[in-house]
């Protein structure tokens, strides 16, 4: 049945919402396609949610067909299956929490790995019912600080999680490729660029963590890649080396250390400044922030609220990434260094922090016991410009392993165009992407906190290996509108459009509105989905704003060339006109919509 505009619930906007900050989401409320209902709430329109349940089918079809079985669970969840996972603590204020009238705690599911896991120890208890993949599509939960970007960093959002149960690795590592390959099914079906992407396991735990990233300018994730397509990672997920320690005669001939005044250099900046006024190299180059090493303090929150300093040492050249710190101190979360926290370590002297102080098991009387921790980067046997600990004053000559150490390295510092790949091929580029899906081996972890087990073969039991793979469905719907919109609406791939056609008919004349029955009654009959200006007392300017707003692939006009015997038919994403006899009209549009030539 067609839809119909004068019918049809929607209402189309000339200006952008205020609250919409990307190009595409601005156009899927404007279009009618969602609407606000609170911060990061979404309402699904008609024409909405039949984009989103056009992806949901796609997700549904490809994972059917690697033998995966759905199933769904509630959204209200007990406390109890992650307490016994730690995860009620470790989501921290990032879940939804509420009780029922008898005192009983509950929370929003944010994922369902616990659910998911206790669902298998119910029913099954032997190697010969595994392997087996479940999944499910279903809202999920998550209590976002700063919810933004329209559907693509929501409160409560449709996601596709699955998981896979085997017996060994070797199982896991197949149900691992055969969900990995579905992906890329999926992902080639929805009609964006992506990457997959070496990633963080995180709070999941596991190995073998990739992500499918759409790539996109407007992308809240980095990642990287080289020229040759050997190597492509999320910057949280880069190992960068470990420099190649420094010659022991190279070591030898580098001076003691020695501290120098540099009043007024709280900054890198202004130290390089008065490094080259005042204290020239000896080898006639000039100082640059790259001789520097910067010392980073920072505050981590544990799950349990203890806090905890910690020191991070990077080149002066480079900043502290704070999405790649975020992955490696994970599930903690960083917070600043305060004044507060300066006043409960007095020997920290604020803009000229260096190693003397630091380190949990430095000797020296004055140490903070803050830990601390290197960029790899930082070669033993180099030597540094640095803080002297004293206001004023740097140090200069001091030489990583012999006038000081660290508690260990962390991969934390930016990565930038150009930087050496890890493989050893080529440099890196930099990138931005929107992360749609995420594909983990998690072993064991969940089966060994809730007790998965099953007899082996041998008759022992064994505990289960899992992995977990999960896509953003309704990220996927903001995702392609950004990816796939022009300047004067969306512009959806036929797969996911909400139809097929869009039909337009124009002016008063009552024949144009009869033709406009008859074509429409003629495309439904050859299988096709149709909308359908039918609007009376709307304007043909109108009505071909809303058209191309609302962004399906063709748009059919039906106005003046009637009285010539003609319709005009356009291709949405190129921009193409062409009029066509009236009698051939259904045969050309269904040859666009199939791929087809023009027929002569």
């Amino acid at each position: 049945m067609a839809m119909r505009l004068s019918t049809l619930f929607l209402r189309t906007l000339r200006e952008d919402p205020a609250d919409a900050e990307l190009p595409g989401h601005k156009l899927l409320v404007r279009a009618g396609y969602i609407r606000r209902a609170a911060p990061g709430v979404y309402t699904w329109l008609p024409l909405g949610l039949k984009v989103l349940r056009k992806v949901e089918q796609i997700v549904r079809e490809e994972m059917d067909a690697i033998g995966a079985q759905e199933l769904s669970f509630p959204a209200l969840l007990p406390r109890e299956p992650y307490e016994a996972t730690n995860r009620w603590t470790e989501y921290g204020d990032n879940i939804f929490r509420l009780q029922d009238r008898k005192g009983a705690d509950y929370l929003l599911g944010p994922t369902h790995e616990e659910m998911f896991t206790l669902a298998v120890k119910d029913m099954f208890s032997s190697y010969k019912e595994l392997p087996l993949s479940l999944y499910q599509i279903q809202t999920k939960y998550r209590d976002e600080a700063r919810p933004r970007a329209g559907l693509l960093r929501g409160r409560e959002f449709v996601m596709k999680d699955s998981y896979s149960f085997d017996v060994d690795d070797e199982g896991l590592q197949a149900s691992y490729d055969a969900h990995r390959a579905a992906y890329v099914r999926i992902f080639d079906r929805l009609g964006f660029e992506y990457v997959i992407v070496a990633a963080m396991s995180g709070a999941m735990g596991g190995s073998a963590s990739e992500e499918f990233l759409a790539v996109s300018p407007i992308g809240e994730d980095t990642f990287v890649r080289n020229d040759s397509g050997t190597y492509a990672a999320n910057v949280e997920a880069v190992v960068m080396p470990v420099a190649d320690p420094v010659a022991p005669e190279v070591v030898a001939l580098t001076p003691a250390a020695h501290v120098e005044d540099t009043p007024d250099t709280p900054t890198i900046e202004t130290l390089v400044a008065s490094l080259n006024a005042h204290h020239p190299r000896q080898d006639g180059r000039g100082w640059t922030a790259a001789d520097t090493l910067k010392n980073v303090l920072v505050v981590l929150v544990h799950p349990d609220g203890t806090r905890e300093p910690l020191a991070i040492g990077v080149p002066g050249d480079r900043e502290v990434d704070a999405k790649r710190l975020e992955a490696q101190v994970s599930p903690a979360e960083v917070t600043a260094f305060e004044e507060k926290d300066f006043a409960a370590y007095p020997m920290l002297a604020k803009g000229y922090i260096g190693p003397g102080v630091l380190g949990e098991n430095n000797a020296d009387p004055r140490s903070s016991r803050i830990r601390y921790l290197l960029d790899p980067s930082v070669a033993e046997g180099s030597a540094w410009v640095t803080g002297a600990d004293e206001h004023g004053k740097h140090v200069l000559d001091l030489v990583h392993g012999r006038d000081f150490t660290a508690d260990g390295t962390i991969q934390a510092a930016e990565i930038r165009d150009g930087d050496p790949s890890p493989d050893g091929d080529g440099v890196l580029h930099t990138a931005r992407g929107i992360e749609m899906g995420h594909i983990f081996q998690l072993g064991r972890k969940f089966a060994e906190a809730l007790d998965l087990k099953v007899l082996d073969e041998f008759g022992k039991l064994v505990t289960v290996t899992m992995g977990s793979y999960g896509i953003g469905v309704s990220r996927a719907v903001a995702a392609i509108a950004e990816g796939t919109h022009d300047d004067i609406g969306l512009c959806w791939p036929r797969e996911l459009a909400p139809a097929d056609v869009h039909v337009v008919a124009t002016g008063k004349d009552q024949t144009v509105f009869d033709q406009g029955e008859l074509l429409v009654a003629d495309l439904e009959a050859a299988g096709l989905t149709v909308v359908y200006d039918d609007r009376r007392k709307v304007s043909p300017g109108v009505k071909f704003k809303d058209a191309e707003l609302l962004g399906m692939p063709t748009i059919v006009v039906i106005g003046k060339g009637l009285a010539d015997g003609t319709i005009e038919i356009k291709d949405r994403r190129t921009g193409e006109r062409r009029d066509v006899p009236v009698e051939r009209t259904v045969g050309e549009v269904l040859a666009e919509v199939r791929g087809d030539a023009h027929p002569a």
